[in-house]
């Protein structure tokens, strides 16, 4: 195997190393932006609960 060959296997390895990791990273991405969506979800079922909580505690008040 000579030089050029040797040169040219190492290129093809880093781009198809490059291509994986702008993959992954896009996928990492897109279950970020998944997490993210489902914490406001959350918070947001946190708060209502809280919320009828504390008017049932009020309406058994009176």
């Amino acid at each position: 195997m000579g030089i050029t060959e040797r040169v040219w296997d190492a290129l093809t390895s880093m781009i198809k190393l490059e291509d994986r990791v702008a993959r992954q990273s896009a996928t990492i991405k897109a279950q970020q932006d998944k997490i993210e969506n489902l914490t406001e979800r959350v918070i947001r079922l946190e708060t209502t609960l809280e919320l009828l909580m504390r008017a049932s505690e009020t309406r058994k008040l009176k």
